[in-house]
């Protein structure tokens, strides 16, 4: 079997570090045997002949515009199997006035109150992307979100209400991570990752490295190479 072939482009806004948190994760999909593109253009997602070998579109692009051509080029694919994997602002938060995109990820972030937390993660299923992997702790941006019901969620936070004077979501109980369909293809999101730094975490890596093996075309849920998290 030829290796999976993933493209991940980054842009957007620096504050979410792209160029590297992009690089963390070409340089793991590599290490996994995967052919991976990296570039800072959106322009290759309007090339349909280039978009049809691609297995994996992992885009990193927080508040940033998407053409019209560029935006059909990644919903088609998608919707014709190609898969779509990402991360915090950098999927969950790119491309605000599109909310066919949104549909798509599953979700869009609102808000993190406090900024930089301690928060929890709850592995709440027995999935083979978060199975053998405890609850663990974060020191992050605790994403609250609009999110589609019908994701199948992996893990999910708690939040407090003393934050930033915004007490009516205490208790509020949010999706950290899910996978989903759209069309024929698979998508997993993760709100972890606000910058590279996060990704020391091994179980915020090793989800998000999982994510992107099940929402590969080629990918079968399950076939991960364990790292040992």
């Amino acid at each position: 079997m030829p290796e999976p072939r993933v493209f991940i482009t980054w842009g957007g806004w620096d504050g979410h570090e792209p160029e590297a948190t992009a690089g963390i994760f070409a340089e793991a999909l590599r290490g996994d045997g995967c052919d991976v593109t990296v570039s800072d253009s959106l322009a290759p997602l309007a090339d349909e002949a280039f978009m049809g070998t691609v297995d994996l579109v992992v885009p990193v692009w927080t508040m940033a515009r998407i053409g019209r051509e560029e935006e059909r080029g990644l919903l088609r694919a998608v919707r014709e199997g190609t898969g779509c994997a990402g991360w915090h602002g950098g999927m969950g938060d790119a491309f605000r006035a599109n909310v066919e995109y949104q549909f798509m990820v599953g979700g869009q972030f609102i808000c993190h109150p406090g900024g930089i937390i301690d928060y929890t993660v709850k592995i709440v299923s027995d999935d083979p992307i978060v199975a053998g992997l405890s609850d663990f702790a974060m020191r992050s941006e605790q994403y609250f979100m609009h999110v589609d019901p019908s994701n199948e969620v992996l893990a999910t936070t708690t939040f407090d209400g003393r934050h930033w004077g915004i007490d009516w979501v205490e208790g509020v109980v949010m999706p950290v991570c899910w996978k989903k369909r759209y069309g024929a293809g698979r998508v997993f999101y993760s709100s972890l990752g606000h910058v590279a730094a996060d990704f020391d975490v091994p179980e915020a890596r090793e989800i998000m490295r999982r994510g992107c093996h099940w929402a590969m075309r080629r990918g079968e849920a399950g076939a991960f190479r364990s790292s040992g998290t």
